[in-house]
Order: C-alpha cells, then sequence, then structure tokens
C-alpha cells in the first residue's frame, strides 16, 4: 500500500454536559494513501462527520478532541493553532460539504469566491487567479463558465452549487479533500456525476478523499476501502468489495442485506432490529451487542478491538483467536 497521507490515530471526541461527558468518538484509527478514496458509512450519530470534523479542526464547541492524534504527511495537525490550521485548511486539505449554500456566500458571485480563495493560498496575480477559476469552473463540468463565473449561487442549480463548492476545494490542488454526504441533496443522475469527478480528481491529481456517506451505492461507486462506523467506532474496514460481497461484522453485514439487489424478487428488505444507542445509552461491551444476531456472553461485558477478519478487520469477537 502507498504510504499514508493522512494518519488518524485513536482518535477521541468529547462532549462535556452538566450530567458527564459524553463520547461521541471513541478510539478511532485509520490512514488514508494518496490517490485513494476511503469511504465511511453509517447511521446518523455514528460519528462520520464528527470525525471529518475533527480533521479539518472544524469541531464545534463544547466539542473537543480529548485523546488522539491526527497528522497530515506525517505532520501532527490536530493541536495547532487556529491561524496555523487555517492556513492547511483550503491549501492541504478542502472541505465539501452536504448542503452547498452553507459553503457559498449568497452576497459574492462564485467567481469572486474562488478568486478570493486562490489569492489567498497562492502568489496569483487577480487576472491570473481570475483565469485559473474559469479553467476550475470548466474542469468540474460548469457549461459557459466564462459567463458563469459572474454569476451569483442562487443563480445556480443545486448540482451546478455543489460542483463549484467541488471548485473551491480543489482551487489550490489540496492533498486531501474531506467530502461529507456531497450527494445527498442532489437527484440520482447528478450524483453520478458528481462521484465521476471525485473519482477523476484522484486518478488526475493524486488527491485522497475521505468521502463520508450513509448511502452504501455511493461507497460501493467510489471508494477503494470503505470503514463502517457504528456508535463512536469502527465496526469494520477493509477494501470494499471484500466488505460489500463478504461483511464480517454483523452490522456491516445488515447493512450490506439492508441494500436491494435488481436480481432479487423479495417481499420484503431485510433490516436491523432495534436503532443505535444514544451516546448516554452505549451498552457495556460491545456497542451493537442489544441488536446482534450472533451475540454471545462475551460480547455483552468486553469490548472488542479490530481484530483481522480474512481481508478486512472487524471488531467483532467472532473474529478473536484464543
Amino acid at each position: 500500500m502507498a504510504a499514508a497521507l493522512l494518519e488518524v490515530e485513536h482518535l477521541r471526541i468529547e462532549f462535556p454536559t452538566r450530567r458527564g461527558t459524553l463520547v461521541a468518538v471513541d478510539d478511532v484509527s485509520f490512514q488514508i494513501a494518496e490517490g485513494e478514496v476511503l469511504g465511511v458509512v453509517g447511521e446518523s450519530g455514528a460519528g462520520k462527520s464528527l470525525t471529518g470534523n475533527a480533521i479539518i479542526g472544524l469541531l464545534e464547541p463544547p466539542g473537543r478532541i480529548a485523546a488522539g492524534a491526527i497528522r497530515l504527511s506525517g505532520r501532527r495537525i490536530d493541536d495547532l493553532p487556529y491561524e496555523e490550521m487555517r492556513k492547511i485548511r483550503g491549501k492541504q486539505i478542502g472541505a465539501v460539504f452536504q448542503d452547498p449554500l452553507t459553503s457559498l456566500n449568497p452576497l459574492y458571485s462564485v467567481g469572486g469566491q474562488l478568486v478570493e480563495t486562490i489569492q489567498t493560498h497562492t502568489d496569483m496575480s487577480p487576472t491570473q487567479a481570475r483565469t485559473r477559476a474559469v479553467e476550475l469552473l470548466a474542469e468540474v463540468g460548469i457549461p459557459g463558465a466564462e459567463r458563469r463565473i459572474d454569476h451569483y449561487p442562487h443563480q445556480f442549480s443545486g448540482g451546478m452549487r455543489q460542483r463549484v463548492v467541488i471548485a473551491l476545494a480543489i482551487c489550490v490542488n489540496p492533498r486531501l479533500i474531506i467530502a461529507d454526504e456531497p450527494t445527498t441533496a442532489l437527484d440520482v443522475s447528478i450524483q453520478a456525476q458528481i462521484i465521476a469527478l471525485l473519482k477523476r480528481l484522484c486518478r488526475d491529481h493524486g488527491t485522497a478523499i475521505m468521502l463520508i456517506t450513509h448511502d452504501m451505492g455511493v461507497i460501493a461507486e467510489t471508494a477503494d476501502r470503505v470503514a463502517v462506523m457504528y456508535a463512536g467506532r469502527i465496526a469494520e474496514i477493509g477494501p470494499v468489495r471484500s466488505v460489500i460481497k463478504q461483511a464480517k461484522h454483523p452490522y456491516s453485514h445488515g447493512l450490506m442485506g439492508s441494500i436491494p439487489k435488481i436480481s432479487d424478487s423479495k417481499d420484503r428488505l431485510e433490516q436491523i432490529e432495534g436503532s443505535m444507542p444514544r451516546l448516554t445509552e452505549i451498552p457495556p461491551g460491545c456497542a451493537f451487542n442489544p441488536r446482534c444476531p450472533q451475540v454471545f456472553a462475551r460480547c455483552r461485558v468486553e469490548r472488542p478491538d479490530l481484530m483481522d477478519a480474512g481481508v478486512t478487520r472487524a471488531a467483532c469477537w467472532l473474529y478473536a483467536h484464543g
């Protein structure tokens, strides 16, 4: 495997409250190599977006990184002062969020926002930055880029706005992009175009992408590896084909079973009984044990770490040796 561009080690994110400290992300570790897409999938509240926000230094207070380390190209970035992190965000790490309207300022033309971002992180003159902005809009598939550069966000459709956000994220060739639900608000044909665009970025620029989503279809189309998150921890991580075709963790297996297959003629989809526990009610042992069809005594008292389960690694006592 290529050298890791991003390394997340034993990340723990806490929220202090009046009733005590809530652990939202608990001992999460993974790596992403250059040019690789790591999909991060799980139900709402699993800790996917918090992990992404911690990497780009945008955790909302009172949320805080309580333990662990985040390294980009070997350099630790989770303990940097705000201004230092601001320089890295945009230049080395780009971000694409679910709702493009939250990433774009409605009072400025999209060209103005692109030019400002380019000039913040490079030595380009205003004319050079504008030329680059037009090239970027064309690269992300906006027709008539020379004309559209002076339009405002409200003059673009949802899919076109998301393309503008991707242009903003890649305008200074970052090494890593955190894409948090980048296709959720878009219809299926536009989703496919955005996915193709992200894949092309990886191929052409060697950009690494952390793709956060709850949509396994998007992961199957885009990712090289996938991390399945549950209740703030990684339940399983491995090559995307292996996890989809032969999921080892009972939770991953349930997620895959809930995806309809064109060849099936079932009346009902499989479902995982129950729902993910709240942060205040995470059970002892494996957090998934109350919903797990294969639960046994050890699962209720001891919490498993990731262990080898064939091609993938799963946090499940079914794969304990000895």
